[in-house]
């Protein structure tokens, strides 16, 4: 990452390279989890329960799998695709700023798995329950394949981005963008900003989901600024 003057063109063929990289690194996943898809859907399936899945057109049962490969692909590429969008913007940072690259990929990688654990394993089964009891037992659920394989996969997606934004706030700190006296100045704010990002990125738009999510960022939150106190 040593510094260097680049052009509007030369940037422009940068971002081609990196974009290349990034796609290329999830098609490749994709097409190996193409071929698990049946121990993939299992787990999907989990926090289902006893529910079934159904389609509703030929096509389904190829767009469901085409899906689950693609979501399985971009999760098992998200190390290369942050590295990826990291090592893209670093240029355009200061040498003190660049210090803190490495690091913070690090941190950020930790933290989108756990967030994925954690919608995975606690949030979205709850989610699930809480959704199927707004019928109050006069609907009964018909789910399909592929609009339940979506769900799973942007919500699990949401949850790992969203488990990112204390690094990205560690972060601004450390670079002078912000400081610690400020944010804690502004406490309401910042809650308010986490509790609308959890609503935005949350698919099922439920409160129950977006409490759950949100709870975890603002302990991240907190965690933050503690950290930029000694690091």
């Amino acid at each position: 990452m040593a510094d260097k003057k680049m052009g509007f063109l030369e940037h422009l063929e940068e971002l081609r390279k990196r974009l290349m990289v990034s796609v290329g690194a999830v098609l490749t996943a994709a097409i190996t989890c193409y071929y698990f898809w049946r121990p993939l859907l299992s787990f999907v399936k989990r926090p289902l329960g006893d529910y079934k899945l159904h389609y509703f057109n030929v096509m389904e049962p190829f767009i469901g799998r085409f899906r689950i490969a693609i979501f399985a692909g971009v999760f098992v590429a998200f190390p290369i695709l942050l590295y990826q969008a990291l090592t893209f913007a670093a240029p355009a940072m200061k040498s003190k700023e660049k210090r803190f690259v490495y690091p913070m990929m690090f941190l950020m990688l930790i933290l989108f798995v756990c967030g994925v654990i954690f919608g995975y394993y606690y949030l979205l089964p709850i989610s699930i329950k809480w959704l199927f009891a707004q019928g109050e037992g006069q609907l009964m659920p018909t789910l399909t394949f592929d609009g339940y394989v979506n769900f799973v996969g942007l919500f699990l997606l949401a949850m790992g981005v969203g488990f990112e934004t204390p690094i990205i706030m560690l972060f601004l700190i450390k670079v002078g963008a912000v400081s610690v006296a400020t944010l804690r100045k502004n406490w309401r704010v910042a809650y308010v900003t986490i509790l609308v990002i959890a609503a935005i990125i949350t698919p099922d738009w439920s409160p129950v989901t977006m409490f759950v999510m949100s709870l975890p960022m603002l302990i991240l939150y907190e965690l933050s600024m503690l950290l930029a106190r000694f690091f």
